[in-house]
């Protein structure tokens, strides 16, 4: 795709390695998942919170 073979992408990751530690490089990771799908539920339509207000369709509960 890119001209890239496993020894180039070897060393992009030793070196994010070195960059980041291996303590960081797992909350990068966790972070990166997020974020990914929160785009695909974003396109997808789905939404994390239902702000839609419901009915009050017993009359029971009204005011009163």
């Amino acid at each position: 795709m890119f001209g890239l073979g496993i020894p180039e992408l070897l060393i992009i990751l030793v070196i994010i390695l070195l960059i980041f530690g291996a303590n960081r490089l797992g909350d990068i990771g966790s972070g990166l998942g997020k974020a990914i799908r929160g785009f695909k539920d974003s396109v997808s339509g789905k939404d994390a919170i239902d702000v839609t207000p419901k009915k009050d369709t017993d009359p029971k509960q009204g005011k009163g």
